[in-house]
């Protein structure tokens, strides 16, 4: 597997780039499966491909200049800024087959996340549909998130990106998200910074820890350059695409 640790400039050419190398790997243009891990330089809202706009406080979001974004992949709404770690897998769905289901994608691709970071961190599980979490604690307190993750299938390839929390400032979540409309049973209607935690682990250790999991040894060094560029302009530099 390629490794491609690139952070672009503004989201919207980061959020781009993710579709892009799918795109390029359904045209043959990519020349095999990819990890991709980045970190935003800025805070920004994104919302999945059917998140109602409702979740996110774009009174707060502009008062702070965030950028408000919607990216491919269904899932809820979530902030990402430093301290957040981004990742991206473009996989090939002919190499494994359970792929093709999205629940079987999900548990396939979250053990393994699981698997690696456990290395670092012990005893992250999966929850809910697409979630790492730390479990309850001896003393009762309950699982607290620090990844959510999404997913969309296009032809033969599978586009699977996902955030992991280690020292994002959490209050703030409050600000500028709502409580979504869906929720996690296991999150027992907890607020955002109640609900979820940053791990307590370096940017570098966990993302040697994804290189090692997923064996992505090879420096990827020509990426899709043009597309991201266009679609950044055309689509996610607004809102309702």
């Amino acid at each position: 597997m390629y490794h491609l640790p690139l952070t672009l400039e503004t989201p919207a050419e980061n959020l781009a780039l993710d579709e892009a190398l799918l795109e390029a790997a359904v045209t043959g243009e990519l020349p095999g499966e990819v990890l991709r891990v980045w970190e935003p330089a800025e805070y920004f809202v994104v919302l999945g491909r059917s998140s109602a706009a409702a979740e996110v406080r774009l009174d707060a979001c502009t008062a702070d200049g965030l950028p408000v974004l919607r990216r491919p992949s269904g899932g809820a709404t979530v902030a990402a800024g430093p301290g957040c770690l981004m990742y991206a897998l473009v996989l090939d769905l002919d190499r494994v087959a359970e792929l093709r289901h999205v629940d079987r994608a999900h548990q396939f691709v979250l053990g393994r996340m699981a698997a690696a970071l456990a290395s670092v961190v012990p005893g992250v599980a999966v929850f809910g549909t697409s979630d790492l979490a730390i479990p309850a604690s001896l003393n009762g307190s309950p699982p607290r998130k620090f990844s959510g993750n999404s997913l969309r299938l296009k032809r033969n390839r599978l586009l699977y990106h996902g955030t992991i929390l280690y020292d994002f400032p959490l209050e703030q979540l409050e600000r500028w998200l709502d409580r979504p409309a869906r929720q996690p049973e296991y999150r027992q209607a907890r607020r955002h910074a109640e609900f979820v935690t940053n791990l307590s682990v370096g940017r570098d250790d966990l993302t040697a820890s994804l290189v090692n999991e997923w064996n992505a040894t090879e420096v990827l060094t020509r990426w899709p350059r043009e597309r991201t560029a266009e679609l950044a302009a055309c689509r996610y530099s607004v809102l309702d695409w």
